[in-house]
């Protein structure tokens, strides 16, 4: 496991970190599952765990604080998300403040996910949703170090709605924020536009969330795949959104080098980026954490594969079913 420097808080994080939101809302998961996955990752040198209380009202969080408590002589580093407080996911231009982020709200829920996690404190404390526009209103930025001071959380963060890498650049140099999460991936490489440039000026941290675009990047969706009416998935694998992304996949797989898999050759492309820390994979599985973990062991890929793999762009918007 290689290690990077997260930003300006110094820390070393594992370059290939943990996406915890599957242990929660997806078909299949199973707790004990998951501490073994989780605890396998651990052995192989994560140190970086990515969580939020959306994630099951607290669950995912309470399972990230059973492996820091099972892990006491290991520097593990927690980061967690606070809901709106309109509980919409994307956020919308005409949200305000006050329709996600209150202080009060803030404050309940930082307490929300420590007692959840049952740790006295988190290394990130990010925003679930974000708008540009509420980098003006200091109230949240006052709420923020208010709660720092006191010891709750190290670092403040923002998650990034789908495919609005944009919506975010001025977060980054207004100076108030130390880490920025983003979907950046084979099929959505917008956050090298404009962000990356400014997280790299800023030294603000970079996370690469859904690295294999909700499944389509491991290349084993077909037109027919279904899944539980409960499951996230369901509600954004609607039949349009199916067919386009296993058409993307069925696009790339002539590229796959010999010998990898395509989620392979999906997490090397985002680990050859420098500008990003960590990129979070979602694993309930001990296999998929063996893989995963072993492809901050390979090489780069190609300069030839990685100018193709670029020509797979796939600009997209938000929609109703994106989420």
């Amino acid at each position: 496991m290689r290690y990077r420097r997260f930003g300006r808080t110094g820390w070393m994080v594992s370059e290939v970190g943990y996406g915890m939101w599957g242990m929660s809302g997806w078909t299949g998961s199973d707790d004990e599952e998951s501490m073994r996955s989780l605890q396998r990752a651990v052995d192989l040198g994560c140190n970086f765990f990515d969580t939020a209380w959306a994630y099951g009202d607290g669950h995912s969080e309470s399972l990230l604080g059973r492996l820091a408590r099972a892990n006491p002589a290991k520097r593990l580093h927690t980061a967690t998300k606070i809901p709106p407080k309109n509980f919409q996911w994307p956020s919308q231009r005409e949200y305000a403040l006050d329709d996600c982020f209150p202080p009060e709200h803030i404050e309940e829920y930082v307490h929300r996910s420590l007692e959840s996690a049952g740790l006295e404190c988190f290394d990130l404390m990010q925003f679930h949703t974000w708008e540009d526009s509420w980098v003006e209103d200091h109230r949240w930025v006052k709420t923020m170090e208010d709660l720092r001071r006191q010891g709750l959380f190290h670092a403040v963060g923002i998650s990034i709605n789908r495919w609005e890498p944009w919506n975010g650049v001025e977060a980054v140099r207004s100076g108030l924020i130390d880490a920025v999460q983003v979907i950046y991936n084979i099929l959505d490489q917008g956050p090298e536009d404009e962000l990356f440039p400014a997280c790299k000026e800023m030294d603000v941290a970079v996370i690469a969330r859904v690295p294999f675009d909700e499944g389509t990047l491991t290349g084993t969706l077909t037109y027919d795949s279904t899944w539980p009416e409960d499951d996230w998935r369901s509600t954004y694998f609607v039949p349009e959104n199916l067919r386009a992304s296993v058409n993307r996949a069925e696009a790339l797989k002539p590229l796959v080098p010999a010998g990898m898999t395509m989620a392979e050759m999906a997490l090397r492309f985002i680990l050859d980026e420098p500008t990003v820390r960590t990129v979070i994979p979602g694993m309930r599985k001990t296999a998929h954490v063996e893989a995963n973990m072993a492809a901050s062991d390979a090489p780069p890929l190609s300069h030839d594969l990685h100018a193709q793999l670029q020509s797979h762009r796939w600009d997209r918007t938000p929609t109703e079913w994106s989420q």
